[in-house]
């Protein structure tokens, strides 16, 4: 598939989510890279998601909705097919399961891939097998010097090596242009603590930190300053939380495609904003991105499942 230069290339997962819950069982597309593509192709920019896919029943509904979208795919084959995760809210936090695909993900570069990678303006990296050291190096040789952006996004349920994935993750972060991390992120991986984390990696070497910490809001560690922004308040219950942290991530790089911010106020209202798209996003299910500015608009759920 031809893809759009000048845009938004993101590298990662692509599932099928099969919620469970009291009102029966039904099946959502998603996937964190998936979430932030649509997302980003929802705010405007031309995006392009490399991900693995299965030549199956469960690939062809993922395909379809990325074409619904408007979103390019340059799929990786999946020998186990296409990955799935069962979920359960458990307090109102989403329980993740994944199929041996899933946990099995792998994802290779054709000529295709690199030549989207080489045209984008920005490379989006989220929910990558970074434990996975021969996954680490292809990524590292496909993005080249393309201008980064990472979300770790690990997953209890795929996590086969702390270490290795810390190791991994780091030795990209340390070139990023942005790196998102939440307060999940911290608690897998390190000791829980989200500020000694974003302050870690902004040693590292990553330009800007972008930390996540649920209801709590965000803050956006750059060269400029730190840059705090609480959940906007809007209207409507929270239906659930699946897909805020993809809704953030795709409004900052939404933010970061034309180049950085060039002033501490530009760097606040890109963080401003990211929360209030996170907070219309938790107003509908599913991880189908949505701006306050939507949520009012009679074709709210389209394309959402």
């Amino acid at each position: 598939m031809s893809t759009e230069s000048n845009g938004v290339v993101v590298i990662g997962d692509a599932l099928i989510d099969e919620i469970r819950d009291a009102a029966g069982v039904r099946e959502l597309v998603g996937g964190a890279a998936l979430n932030v593509a649509v997302g980003l192709r929802r705010l405007g920019v031309p995006v392009t998601l490399i991900a693995m896919l299965g030549a199956d029943a469960a690939g062809d509904h993922i395909r379809e909705y990325l074409s619904d979208h408007g979103v390019a795919l340059i799929d990786s084959p999946s020998p186990l097919g296409s990955s799935r995760a069962v979920v359960q809210m458990v307090g109102g936090e989403p329980q993740y399961v994944f199929n041996d695909a899933a946990q099995q993900r792998s994802i290779r570069y054709s000529e295709a891939a690199r030549a989207a990678i080489r045209d984008a303006a920005l490379v989006a990296v989220s929910c990558f097998p970074f434990d996975v050291e021969a996954e680490v190096t292809a990524l590292a040789d496909a993005v080249a010097d393309a201008r980064l952006v990472i979300d770790p996004n690990p997953r209890a349920g795929m996590l086969h090596d702390r270490d290795a994935f810390v190791r991994g993750f780091e030795s990209l972060a340390a070139r990023t242009e942005l790196v998102k991390v939440g307060s999940d992120d911290a608690a897998l991986l390190y000791d829980g603590d989200l500020g000694a984390l974003r302050r870690r990696l902004r040693v590292l070497g990553a330009g800007a930190v972008l930390a996540t910490a649920g209801a709590d809001g965000a803050v956006l560690d750059t060269e400029a300053g730190e840059f705090a922004a609480p959940i906007a308040q809007l209207a409507g219950p929270i239906v659930d939380t699946v897909g805020a942290g993809d809704a953030t991530l795709s409004a900052v790089a939404e933010g970061l495609v034309a180049g950085q911010p060039s002033s501490g106020e530009e760097w606040q209202r890109l963080v401003d904003r990211a929360m209030a798209i996170a907070a219309a996003t938790c107003r509908a299910e599913g991880g189908l991105l949505r701006t306050p500015e939507s949520l009012s608009a009679p074709e709210r759920g389209i394309f959402g499942s």
